[in-house]
């Protein structure tokens, strides 16, 4: 969803003063002086945020009470995605998060013929038979968006035995210089979890153990 910067600095504007989390009450002066411009034009936005679906709005006696919709969330998410690229992104992302015991179904999905010859293909390495999996830490979730918002390594999923596989996106990563790569499924159930897959088993090749801190840098 790509806004107009008058629309994007509003919301920003409405989300500093808390409309992100719940409604807030402001009137067009306050959001006028707030915005810069005058109390007939703020009033003006105000219906133009509510046209495009950005924010809902609760009429009271004196002030009205503003709430930023998910659309409007949305939209500030974005313009924070790409203000991390300017400014904290080169040509990768570092991830920091917990090394998280998987529910032991990555081996079967991973070792599927129809997903080898691709990774090797494309990736450039024949996988473990099995997923190292990292939780990610809160601070860094957002950087999730980002990675998912960049095109990666498109893995076609398949048919096999009247089972179908879904399509992957890898991106090629990297832990403590050793090579491999973040998967996403296109039906994962993980919203703060990333799954890895290397050609080595990378908890005996790098010593690591459930509960232990690792960062995951990931190729743009």
């Amino acid at each position: 969803m790509s806004l107009d910067e008058k629309y994007t600095f509003a919301l920003r504007k409405l989300a500093l003063l808390g409309g992100l989390d719940d409604y807030i009450a402001v009137s067009s002066r306050e959001l006028g002086d707030a915005l810069e411009m005058s109390q007939q034009s703020a009033s003006k936005r105000i219906l133009e945020l509510l046209d495009q679906g950005l924010i809902v709005r609760d009429l009271g006696a004196r002030k009205q009470r503003i709430k930023i919709t998910p659309s409007g969330s949305e939209a500030l998410k974005q313009e924070y995605n790409e203000y991390r690229r300017i400014f904290e992104l080169t040509d990768h992302i570092t991830i920091h998060g917990t090394v998280k015991d998987g529910l032991g179904e990555g081996g079967y999905y991973i070792g599927q013929k129809g997903y080898v010859d691709q990774f090797v293909d494309k990736l450039g390495f024949k996988p473990f038979n099995g997923t190292f999996n990292v939780a990610v830490d809160k601070e860094d979730i957002g950087k999730l968006d980002v990675i998912r918002a960049t095109a990666g390594i498109f893995i076609k999923g398949f048919t096999h035995d009247g089972r179908t596989f879904g399509n992957v996106i890898a991106y090629k990563a990297s832990i403590k210089n050793l090579e491999c790569a973040v998967v996403v499924p296109e039906r994962t159930i993980y919203a703060d979890v990333i799954e890895i897959i290397c050609q080595y088993h990378i908890r005996r090749t790098l010593g690591l153990s459930t509960g232990d801190k690792v960062e995951v840098k990931i190729v743009l």
